[in-house]
């Protein structure tokens, strides 16, 4: 992990304006940031340590724990409640055994729910990973996840 920070600092620079892309970085090789990884960080970019964990937490999309394989963040704005995201959201947890913020025992799949994704009017919607899936409903989700336990 010293050696990710050290060449991302190096790609980026080391001014505090580079911490964000720092942090996307580590968490695309490493899917998290551990605690040690924060604090590498701090010390390559001279910061305290709670301003790294500060800018970490604050963003949805940086985890600072260990997530599975597969991170399903279902949106949660009311337009996707409308939509039918309880349903959708209650088939998951079924499917997968699983609540919010937990992963399953296996390590493959994380449930998040998350702010809005953009797809409003195609609500419900959920991000796999990188993958967006819209229009959802609970026989659909369970197709989708279905395609992911195969792999």
């Amino acid at each position: 992990v010293s050696d990710l920070i050290k060449n991302l600092a190096d790609q980026h620079g080391r001014n505090r304006h580079n911490l964000l892309p720092i942090l996307q970085g580590v968490v695309a090789q490493e899917k998290y940031l551990s605690e040690y990884s924060m604090i590498e960080i701090a010390r390559e970019l001279d910061l305290p340590a709670s301003e790294v964990y500060g800018t970490a937490t604050f963003y949805s999309f940086l985890e600072y724990k260990k997530m599975g394989k597969y991170i399903i963040r279902i949106c949660k704005t009311i337009t996707c409640s409308m939509k039918g995201k309880n349903q959708v959201l209650l088939a998951i947890e079924d499917m997968l055994k699983i609540h919010v913020g937990e992963t399953t025992p296996d390590g493959n799949f994380s449930l998040l729910q998350t702010n809005c994704l953009g797809f409003c009017h195609k609500a419900p919607a959920m991000l796999v990973n990188n993958e967006v899936f819209t229009d959802l409903s609970p026989e659909k989700v369970r197709v989708i996840l279905s395609s992911y336990l195969k792999k």
